[in-house]
């Protein structure tokens, strides 16, 4: 094997799949190769929803032993996931059950409850973080109040990054981009609030001092080293936060752009150097999360192709089945149409019927509501655009820098017209790429643990020369 290619293994964990990436470095040259794929769902158990941590934690072994069978020495590994979700220690060590989901509706209502104690604008002063039923401040404050006997026997909680990585190595810490989620810390101070547990009874000291990212932790278990035959392996903090990942692999030449993370959720924002905690974002309700090197991942969550899965699962079961491809197709044949919803209304969030909801609201503001399933996709995707624009307008308010330029990345960036549409809306050049933004920021950041790269920027100008991207202009013209 070349001595000069470095090989990083990223776990990427997303709220509904998992995958095992092998980032390559050699000099300058950089690629990422999927290595394994596995399922992550939701488990129900009597009215409470967890996640199989466990299996999880054989997922992440499945994808070690592949890099021994394939003979890759690895030089580390590093873990991302979502955000907010945590799983409870004792003090010997033991993990007491498995982590709660962030779907589970034991929050609903608790944001409300927890400001009579300590109120709305003055957590936001403390975190700058956009509330959300299901923040860990809210989970951990349901599970005092329904005396949940992991929390009443835990010494300490871990994020599900940091979990994983404990059982990896057995090696308990707290990365800061992934706790950042939370709000319990303080962007300003990068330390927790401890009022905000004090306030709910519970004590300060459940929580570990933070890590940045880059940080190497410890080798895989001498068990697991065998076990696997991968050998002792070093593991490494990444920027344990999904999005911090990605926003890691955009692929800017300056600091004056936004970014927009499209999936399920679109997040939508700018990397700072400093929080913006202001009245006026209190008001709009954005968040600043913890990226790398210090800055801040200012953005706002927009709910993003959910509207459109749920709209498909419903088709699909009445017998009418689209791959992505063909509902961009469709779209675009009908060319544009009247209807423009907010896809962040309420109503939106869940509903029994996604197509009834969207045509609900249409006939609510005097539009005419679509009448097929190509209007519909092409009535979501034209609402996603207008909000985009919307969003950046307040970005552009607030920014500290003109913003010049968009960059899209993750699997949305993959939608041609999507991107059109949003270039044409926003009057700026969109650039789409990389859509394996998360695995890439992670292999990025694992790389700079190693002394291969030395900041955000040469990771930057090694992700632009290595990946296609396409940039869509505001008049209609691409390269």
């Amino acid at each position: 094997m070349n001595m000069n290619k470095h090989y990083f293994l990223a776990f990427d964990l997303g709220a509904t799949s998992g995958r095992s990436m092998l980032g390559i470095l050699e000099g300058d040259k950089f690629e990422v190769r999927e290595l394994t794929r596995f399922p992550n769902a939701i488990m129900e158990l009597h009215g409470r929803y967890y996640w199989n941590i466990f299996s999880l934690y054989e997922s992440l072994k499945d994808g070690l032993r592949e890099c021994a069978r394939q003979g890759i020495r690895l030089t580390s590994i590093g873990i991302d996931t979502w955000g907010v979700d945590f799983g409870y220690v004792g003090r010997d060590g033991t993990i007491l059950g498995l982590p709660r989901a962030y779907r589970d509706p034991y929050t609903n209502g608790a944001p409300d409850e927890f400001f009579q104690r300590i109120p709305r604008d003055k957590v936001y002063g403390m975190t700058g973080i956009q509330v959300m039923n299901f923040n860990s401040l809210f989970q951990l404050f349901r599970a005092k109040a329904e005396a949940f006997s992991p929390l009443a026997q835990a010494d300490k909680i871990l994020f599900i990054p940091d979990l994983l990585i404990y059982m990896l190595t057995g090696k308990q810490v707290c990365e800061y981009t992934e706790a950042s989620t939370s709000q319990l810390l303080n962007p300003a101070t990068r330390r927790f609030e401890p009022s905000l547990l004090t306030a709910m009874g519970l004590s300060p000291s459940l929580l570990h001092p933070l890590v940045d990212p880059g940080t190497t932790i410890g080798t895989l278990t001498e068990a697991l080293a065998k076990e696997t035959g991968i050998g002792k392996v070093p593991v490494v903090t990444v920027a344990g936060h999904d999005t911090a990942s990605a926003i890691l692999a955009v692929p800017a030449e300056n600091p004056h752009f936004a970014y927009l993370s499209s999936g399920t959720w679109s997040l939508m924002g700018i990397e700072t150097l400093a929080p913006i905690v202001t009245k006026e974002s209190f008001e709009q309700n954005f968040t600043n999360e913890g990226g790398v090197e210090g800055t801040t991942c200012f953005l706002k969550n927009i709910t993003g192709m959910w509207l459109l899965e749920q709209c498909r699962k419903e088709w699909e079961k009445e017998g009418r089945t689209y791959t992505y491809p063909q509902m961009v197709d469709m779209a675009e044949r009908v060319g544009e149409v009247q209807a423009i919803i907010s896809p962040d209304d309420p109503r939106l969030a869940n509903p029994s019927s996604m197509p009834q909801a969207i045509a609900a609201l249409c006939s609510e503001k005097g539009m005419a509501s679509p009448s097929t399933d190509a209007e519909y996709i092409r009535c979501i995707f034209e609402s996603l655009a207008h909000r985009y624009a919307e969003v950046t307008e307040k970005l552009s308010e607030m920014a500290p820098f003109p913003i010049e330029k968009l960059h899209i990345i993750g699997g949305g960036s993959q939608n041609d017209l999507m991107n059109r549409l949003t270039a044409r809306t926003l009057g700026i050049p969109v650039v789409a790429g990389p859509s394996e933004a998360t695995a890439i920021g992670n292999c990025m950041m694992q790389a700079k643990a190693a002394g291969l790269v030395s900041d955000r920027w040469e990771m930057r100008r090694i992700i632009a020369q290595a990946f296609a991207v396409k940039t869509y202009h505001p008049e209609g013209t691409t390269r």
